[in-house]
């Protein structure tokens, strides 16, 4: 029976442009599900949209426009990325979908009926970007300092609360258990250190007579979920939790992506949810950085937001993938800039990878080799390293072990120079580095899945006068 593997990313907010760094979300955890599917494993790849709460309710009622009518429009902004960065996932939900909708309510009954919920009054400064509550600590001159362009709100009034604070021993005891549950291991220290300063209840509900647009709460119709209650429980409602219990178990706990923002809502808020609700905490969580440009945080204010449609328009869809997962480390903060990427771009694609294939199978094309007798058969060593470097999401690090090879076939190619020699001489040479070409299109298939198949093709002769793989701009 083939292995089973659950990958999600986190919901973005239908309240703005799909951008960089959540193009950087979607491509990094794109590389586990290929790389898992090519091991022969059964994939669940999921992403989606977040679509309710106070932040989208603004937005909706600024444009005039109908909440759901407003969500419709932007999901399908974040949908058509699965064409532009070549996406394989393979499901796709939106909070607004009825069977996310029940799933929800469901999973607040669970909870209710273990006693995790409760009513009370309370006041509290709300991040309307976050969608979270802010304690003075947490405040740079009384503004959050993730959204220093917006006032905080103040919230006051009834709401149902979710008992945080008494799952601070099983949080802890599940991070001290699992060291690798949150990675990087200064993630997981950091999380433990803020569970290990107590939690505190929060609000998961809020009055539908000030926020209608919101998940029922279930035998109360004055109130709607907290948009993170609602929001997280996506994660086991595309797996069609709870109808659906046989898909469930053989998928869930799986591999949650997510930037270092959600932190605190992935790898301690679900997770408490979860236990509250009486299921399998999650598997796994990797944490990525942002994705700053040219030095500065990207804000629509700064006229400085990365739109990932312009970029793969400019420069092709592999390319794009390319600069993300080298140039952005996988766990810390990266930049993104127009000069760097011209300069990869031209360096490591146009002139290294492009130039040595092209070079290559011309030459094999010229001397009639046939792609049946070439080897295909990679290095045993090299195939583990880099299915190491792959599973502890060390992007970065297997590309460049990839062009470590690449520079390696180029020097090779340069010293012997086939061309100056007769056919009859060069004959073994070709096939030997046409097996090699043939080998980092392989490697490269979870990273740059178009422009490794084109290398696989031309290598083994199914193409024949092979255009530059990625042309000069």
């Amino acid at each position: 029976m083939a292995k089973k593997f659950y990958i999600t990313t986190t919901l973005p907010y239908v309240n703005a442009e799909p951008h960089i760094g959540f193009a950087l979300e979607m491509v990094q955890a794109d590389v586990l599900a290929r790389y898992w599917k090519l091991q022969g494993a059964d994939i669940v790849f999921n992403t989606g949209t977040d679509e309710h709460g106070l932040k989208i309710y603004q937005k909706a009622v600024e444009a005039g426009k109908n909440p759901q009518k407003y969500c419709d429009e932007y999901a399908a902004k974040f949908e058509n990325l699965k064409k532009a960065l070549n996406l394989s996932y393979t499901h796709f939900i939106r909070t607004t979908d009825k069977h996310h909708l029940e799933a929800a309510q469901e999973f607040w009954r669970r909870c209710q009926k273990n006693g995790y919920i409760y009513r009370k009054h309370y006041k509290v400064k709300y991040c309307i970007g976050c969608e979270l509550k802010k304690t003075e600590s947490e405040l740079i001159n009384n503004r959050c300092p993730l959204h220093p362009e917006q006032q905080l709100e103040i919230i006051e009034e009834e709401n149902y609360f979710f008992k945080f604070s008494s799952f601070q021993k099983k949080l802890l005891k599940l991070y001290d258990e699992n060291l690798e549950f949150v990675v990087p291991s200064f993630r997981l220290k950091e999380i433990r250190n803020f569970v290990a300063k107590g939690l505190e209840d929060f609000s998961i509900s809020r009055l539908k007579s000030k926020m209608p647009w919101g998940v029922d709460v279930p035998d109360d119709s004055k109130h709607v979920m907290y948009v993170w209650f609602d929001a997280l429980v996506n994660y086991i409602s595309t797996l069609g939790w709870p109808n659906d219990e046989k898909k469930f178990k053989e998928f869930w706990p799986g591999i949650q992506v997510a930037g270092k923002d959600n932190l605190r809502q992935q790898s301690a808020m679900w997770q408490a949810m979860l236990m509250a609700a009486e299921l399998p905490t999650s598997k796994q969580i990797m944490i990525h950085g942002f994705i700053t440009s040219d030095g500065k945080k990207m804000s629509k204010s700064l006229r400085n937001v990365v739109d990932p449609y312009e970029l793969v328009k400019k420069y092709g869809v592999d390319a794009v993938r390319y600069y993300l997962l080298r140039e952005i480390p996988p766990f810390e903060d990266g930049d993104y800039s127009d000069i760097r990427m011209q300069e990869v771009y031209d360096a490591d694609l146009a002139n290294e990878l492009g130039n040595l294939v092209s070079r290559i199978t011309n030459l094999g094309e010229e001397d009639g080799i046939d792609g049946d007798t070439i080897g295909k058969t990679p290095e045993k060593n090299t195939k583990e390293r880099l299915d190491k470097l792959i599973e502890s999401y060390q992007f970065s690090e297997a590309l460049n072990y990839i062009w470590a090879l690449v520079k390696q076939l180029n020097k090779k190619l340069d010293e012997y120079a086939p061309w100056k020699k007769t056919k009859d001489v060069r004959g073994n040479f070709l096939k030997q580095t046409l097996n090699d070409i043939y080998n980092v299109g392989s490697f490269l298939r979870p990273f740059l899945p178009e422009t490794a198949e084109k290398i696989m093709n031309a290598a083994s002769g199914k193409i024949r006068k092979v255009a530059p793989l990625f042309p000069r701009i």
